[in-house]
């Protein structure tokens, strides 16, 4: 039985907690949940721009506090996952752009609060062909993945990959990090 909550609700974040504790103490926290409305800044709604930067920057910060006591007493990891969004500009994502671009800044302001006793990193994935991209015509999955050095998407996998690295003793000396996952996406981009 899991547990159902709103990541940006402390008392969702309580509930997740205290039934986690049922196996043990928190040592790892990945932090995923985001919201996205794709349109433009003049058309983004006060309501929609307050949803996307509770979901993705308020619901990691509950939940760094929520498993603060956890980490702390295990020496853990916290897996911030943010996105290329917080370093490229594109249209129509002003609100997932600010969420993603706070979270590489409240990862390292958290790794330096809490360190050494927590570590702390964030990990940046670009295009990844999750199920979010199967609305996405062939032609555009194409178009971007063309627009990376390694001439694909990502998989998934990759990105798991990275966060299971990042939350394990292997990474034990990194700390207010931020890996960049996309295949050179920002390569090519910082270079146009």
């Amino acid at each position: 039985a899991g547990v159902v909550a709103d990541v940006a609700d402390e008392r969702g974040w309580a509930a997740a907690v205290a039934a986690a504790h049922r196996f043990g103490p928190v040592g790892v926290l990945v932090s995923n949940a985001f919201a996205v409305e794709v349109r433009p800044a003049h058309e983004t709604s006060r309501q929609s721009w307050d949803t996307q930067i509770a979901a993705t920057l308020t619901g990691t910060f509950l939940g760094f506090k929520a498993c603060l006591d956890d980490l702390r007493a295990t020496r853990g990891a916290a897996v911030v996952v943010s996105s290329v969004h917080a370093l490229v500009g594109l249209p129509g994502r002003p609100a997932y752009a600010a969420a993603k671009g706070g979270l590489v800044a409240l990862s390292r302001q958290l790794a330096v609060e809490y360190g050494p006793e927590v570590r702390v990193n964030a990990v940046l994935p670009g295009p990844i062909l999750t199920g979010a991209w199967a609305s996405i015509p062939a032609e555009a999955r194409e178009r971007s993945a063309a627009q990376t050095v390694a001439g694909r998407l990502g998989a998934p996998e990759e990105v798991a990959a990275t966060i299971a690295f990042l939350a394990s003793a292997d990474a034990s000396y990194m700390t207010g990090a931020s890996l960049v996952v996309d295949g050179g996406w920002t390569a090519v981009k910082d270079s146009a």
